[in-house]
């Protein structure tokens, strides 16, 4: 069985608690107010990846990482042997639309996982203002198209956010949209496809390392 260690990260409220406690089951401070997470939540659960080849239930560490830079002096810690990021936003705070780059930079460029490793979540909130599977970034809309049952985007325009145009290292990844309120399932079901290409990368990891040995 496959144990995989995926990190969730991005800014302060953006929703990773919730998520975390949702794809985990953890009813801990569900309903409750706003408590930031000090350095790091673990939680341990199984769950049973999309599109891993055997199927086989994985044991998932999922790392509730805090979204305060004061805890930047952890971070090297915390992604010591991590098989994935996913950072989540709330696509209704301009802010978290410039701090993506930030976090890709600090927890997925330095150490050089596969885009397929990688996940891009916008959270949407209750009383959220995104309708359609499309973020409030002006005109021109974002552009989305279907690949493999996930979102993947392209912002084509110079204004304040060209991180999101297509020569960004952020276009290559997968981008899902996440509403707990209308469909929690759907949610549940991209992460276990996303974790199906996590296993999939460490699968095939393995399988390079063994060849070296045997040669």
């Amino acid at each position: 069985m496959f144990k995989a260690k995926i990190l969730f990260i991005g800014p302060n409220e953006s929703g990773k608690t919730v998520l975390a406690n949702f794809l985990s089951d953890t009813t801990e401070n569900v309903g409750g107010e706003y408590r930031p997470t000090q350095g790091v939540r673990i939680l341990e659960f199984e769950s049973q990846p999309e599109g891993s080849g055997d199927n086989k239930t994985c044991e998932v560490e999922l790392w509730d990482c805090s979204g305060d830079f004061k805890f930047e002096s952890c971070w090297p810690a915390l992604m010591k042997d991590s098989s994935g990021v996913v950072i989540v936003f709330n696509p209704d705070v301009p802010s978290h639309l410039k701090e993506i780059e930030t976090w890709y930079s600090m927890f997925i460029s330095s150490q050089g996982l596969q885009d397929n490793q990688c996940l891009l979540m916008a959270h949407h909130k209750p009383g959220s203002e995104v309708e359609d599977g499309r973020l409030p970034l002006g005109n021109p809309p974002l552009q989305v198209s279907q690949r493999c049952c996930m979102s993947y985007y392209y912002y084509f325009s110079d204004n304040m956010f060209i991180l999101f145009d297509a020569a960004s290292h952020l276009s290559r990844l997968p981008l899902i949209h996440s509403n707990l309120e209308e469909e929690p399932e759907d949610v549940r079901q991209a992460f276990c496809r996303y974790l199906g290409n996590v296993v999939n990368a460490m699968s095939e990891s393995r399988e390079r390392e063994e060849m070296s040995i045997i040669t």
